[in-house]
């Protein structure tokens, strides 16, 4: 084809622009179509290509080609450090992220083990295990800082019996005793649920005297081992006389009273005759009580029981021999015999309802109580000012 006349420049430019190419890049075939030549095509960038072109001899790279090279070229020389800086990155981003699951995870675990969700899952038929552990006393004090609460068991009771899949009901109990009144709340409790059928077995640890006896005296059997201490049957009430220290002191009290005993037990004075004769009148009704407590639980004649309940610690062997407790095993064995009270076929589950862990402890601590405020919590009980009317090991 000849082209045709053009004054200088104009020839040459038109005659390569009226050719069709067919550029094959690496990655494929794209066909590039010169339009033909017009008046329009001696625009600024078409003289700037065709200078290029007529430079170097190879037509110029369209974009897209540019591109392609562009990433084959990245590729080849393989990822650049701020990628590989990124990649490392992000794999420690996931790594912290799995441990922190983990970490959630075990944590989850250890509240619901702690909150009795644990055991075995073969079986819907449950043993609730209810720990007594610590001086006994009627209030709201957290369980795992040394007191047990009648509120805090009794609950624990109650909630166990509505269960309708709970067979029977363990208490492990290591405590010396405490407030005669907490005592007979738990025992309330321990009756009401032998009433509905639900037996009760006791598992005696290290101590087991006293008010904590006393609740344990109506279970359907009672388990010790050869050297737990138990008994001390009785009931102690102390008084403080303070009152040859406050006169070396320089302290005086005015005291102005509406009746004669109503600042009996008070630490400025010590009782009158009349005030120690009440005194005893209330212990002996309150020993009164646990004799029978004892007698029907344990199928023995009030008199019987007051030989044996001077106050005195038994071993458990020596309770065992004196009709106190009615084996020797530990936890698990009386897990066994509550299964079996309880009508229980297979392996049941074992529900732990305020057994004291880790999470049970922080989570009591950040609900605000500290040692400080469960000191405060007890005081009416560890500083009456009516003194302290214990079923408790002195």
């Amino acid at each position: 084809m000849n082209p045709e006349e053009a004054p200088g420049d104009d020839l040459s430019r038109n005659s390569a622009y009226e050719k069709k190419e067919a550029i094959i890049p690496e990655e494929g075939i794209s066909e590039i179509t010169v339009g033909e030549d017009s008046p329009d095509s001696d625009s600024a960038p078409e003289r700037q290509e065709e200078e290029k072109k007529d430079a170097s001899g190879i037509p110029p790279r369209e974009p897209e080609k540019k591109r392609i090279e562009s990433e084959k070229s990245s590729k080849s020389s393989g990822p650049s450090p701020s990628i590989q800086k990124n990649k490392r990155s992000n794999r420690s981003y996931f790594l912290v992220l799995l441990a922190l699951i983990a970490v959630i995870a075990v944590s989850m675990a250890a509240i619901f083990y702690g909150l009795g969700f644990g055991g075995d899952f073969g079986t819907s038929e449950k043993i609730a295990v209810i720990y007594v552990q610590g001086s006994m006393l009627t209030g709201n004090v957290p369980s795992g800082l040394g007191y047990a609460t009648s509120e805090e068991i009794s609950e624990n009771i109650h909630s166990a019996v509505a269960d309708e899949n709970v067979k029977a009901i363990v208490l492990r109990i290591n405590s010396p005793g405490g407030s005669p009144a907490a005592a007979q709340e738990i025992s309330i409790e321990i009756e009401k649920a032998q009433e509905k059928g639900i037996p009760v077995v006791v598992s005696m640890g290290d101590l087991a005297a006293s008010a904590a006896y006393y609740i344990s005296a109506p279970a359907d059997y009672i388990y010790a081992n050869p050297s737990t201490s138990t008994g001390s049957i009785g009931v102690i009430w102390t008084f403080e006389n303070m009152s040859s220290y406050y006169e070396r002191e320089g302290v005086e009290y005015y005291i102005s009273k509406s009746g004669e005993f109503k600042d009996m037990g008070s630490s400025w004075r010590g009782l009158t005759d009349e005030e120690k004769e009440y005194a005893d009148s209330v212990v002996m009704e309150s020993y009164d009580d646990f004799v029978g407590q004892v007698a029907e639980g344990r199928n023995m004649s009030r008199s019987e029981v007051k030989e044996l309940a001077d106050g005195r610690i038994y071993t458990g062997t020596k309770a065992k021999e004196l009709g106190l407790v009615d084996g020797f095993g530990n936890l698990y064995d009386a897990i066994d015999k509550a299964a079996e009270l309880g009508s229980i076929q297979g392996e049941p589950k074992v529900v732990y309802m305020n057994r004291v862990s880790l999470s049970s402890l922080l989570l009591g601590s950040e609900s605000g109580n500290s040692g400080e405020e469960t000191s405060q919590l007890v005081d009416y009980f560890e500083k009456s000012p009516y003194g302290k009317i214990l079923a408790c090991m002195s």
